[in-house]
This record gives C-alpha cells, structure tokens and sequence, in this order.
C-alpha cells in the first residue's frame, strides 16, 4: 500500500494524528529531502527507514519502488511541507499505480493552497492555481495575462527571489489590480496583506522578504464584456488596460474570442481597408 501523507507546512503541531500512526506502521518513506523530513520524524520519534525521492530520481527509483509495493510493503510519500502532488513530485508513481492496480490512498492534512484559499475571505465560486509563476520574463507576463483575464480569482506560489520581479511585472501590466500576499503561513511572523499591487509593492521595500509566499490575484472585469466590443477596439481597450504591446493585445484578443491570431489580424486589416 503507497500512503500518500500530507505534512506539517511550518508549524510541527499540524501534523493529523493519523499521519503520525501510519508514519510509524510503515515499512519505508520517502522523501524529497531525507535531511529536512528527519526534523520532523524525529520531534515525533518516528524511527523508519528514509528513501530520497524526488524530481530528479523519481523515474530512476520507480520500478523499485514498484516492486517493493507488490511484495506487499508499505511505504509513504512525504514533501517537504504540505501535500504531495501539489507542486511536489508523486504524480507519476500514483500513474504507474493506477496502471498496475497497486493500492494507494491519501492521508490528508495541511496544504498552503487551502490554507490561503481560507485566508482569503473568498466566497465560493471559480478560482485557479496555477503553480509556481514562471522565472522567464516572457513567460511570466503571459502567466500573469493568463490570470487577469481569468474569470475568477488565481492562486500561485512564488519564493522570495521571485517576488520582486512577479510583482513587478504584475504592477507594469495592472497596477490596480487587488491582490492578496500571503507569508509564512502557521510560522511566526505570518502575514496576509490586502492592497493593490502597487501598495503591496511599496510595503514591501522596508519590509522582510524572507520566507516563502503565495499570491492571489483577484478576479477583475470579464472578458466578456470585451467580446460585445468590435475588435479593433477590442485590442485598443487591452493595449490600454493593460499596458500591452499591439501585438501582445491581439494574442490575447485571440485568446479571448477563440479564433487565431492569422484570422484576428484578418479581420483587422480588413476594417481597415474598408
């Protein structure tokens, strides 16, 4: 049986109680970093077996892995904080499981991105994750198109290192878009705050930087109410909402109405003529 365990995200007391009997049933763990899950195993005395598993040896450890299962071992999945599968590897053991019908389960528990979701005072409706945001600035912008064009609310992970640059892009496309920046959560000096980005962004100048963060980016006008609009203006209207170059507002016009770029620009050219 593979149990898949969620673990503490910062604070060790949010480890379930279930976690914590399977931890010490189990015939082998794995784990990301064996270093940084021994604190953790340790503070509860959970003395087992550690196996590194993570993004780099993951498929050279499968077929182990797999056939330690079908002995009849046990053996649980740990990240490093949080649940796995969630921006953590796991995904492709769970595939191969299913394939192989090899039993698994998951122990549920912590996880950041249910913990901001809960932090947010959202009502229920769509929202997204999109992950960690994107490290190459073309790529990022797109991400961040991706999510202010979303008809609901976006969450993604960044690291301290990123935080300047996504917020930076973020304020060069929508710099009074409401967004929500949340900061080691169950740690000590945790912190939500609630502004537009270019508020967050100058708080954040005299503010501590370390530790690990999620960014919320709140839902903002349909793109619906775009698609009544012809296109030209279409394009003129993201071109100045959003800080875009024509051609980046075409690529998202296109996106939007669902049609190609080749047919937009088609279309423009043609109204142009006429």
């Amino acid at each position: 049986m593979l149990y898949l365990i969620s673990t503490p995200i910062g604070n060790l007391k949010d480890i379930t109680l279930r976690a914590i009997e399977i931890l010490n049933d189990v015939d082998l763990i794995l784990c990301e970093d064996t270093r940084h899950s021994k604190r953790l195993l340790d503070h509860y005395n959970i003395q087992k077996p550690l196996k590194s598993y993570h993004k780099f040896n993951e498929l050279k450890e499968l077929e182990q892995i797999l056939s330690l299962l079908k002995e009849g071992k046990k053996i649980a999945l740990i990240s490093d904080a949080g649940t796995p599968c969630i921006q953590d590897p796991g995904a492709l053991l769970i595939q191969s499981c299913q394939k192989q019908n090899l039993p698994y389960t998951a122990i549920p528990g912590p996880c950041a991105l249910a913990m901001a979701f809960s932090l947010s005072a959202l009502e229920s409706g769509p929202f997204q994750f999109i992950g960690f945001f994107p490290k190459k600035p073309s790529e990022l912008k797109q991400a961040l198109l991706n999510c202010l064009d979303y008809d609901g609310h976006s969450f993604g992970y960044l690291s301290t290192h990123q935080l300047e640059d996504v917020l930076g892009a973020l304020e060069s496309i929508d710099s009074s878009r409401e967004i929500t920046l949340f900061k080691e959560l169950t740690k000590l000096h945790e912190s939500v705050i609630c502004a537009k980005v270019s508020v967050i962004k100058n708080l954040l100048k005299s503010a501590q930087r370390k530790g690990e963060f999620i960014l919320m980016i709140k839902k903002g006008e349909s793109s619906q109410n775009y698609l009544s609009l012809p296109i030209d203006e279409h394009v003129k209207e993201l071109e100045k909402t959003f800080n875009l170059s024509t051609n980046e507002a075409i690529k998202v016009a296109a996106k939007q109405r669902g049609i190609s770029k080749r047919d937009l620009y088609k279309i423009i050219k043609g109204n142009n003529e006429d």
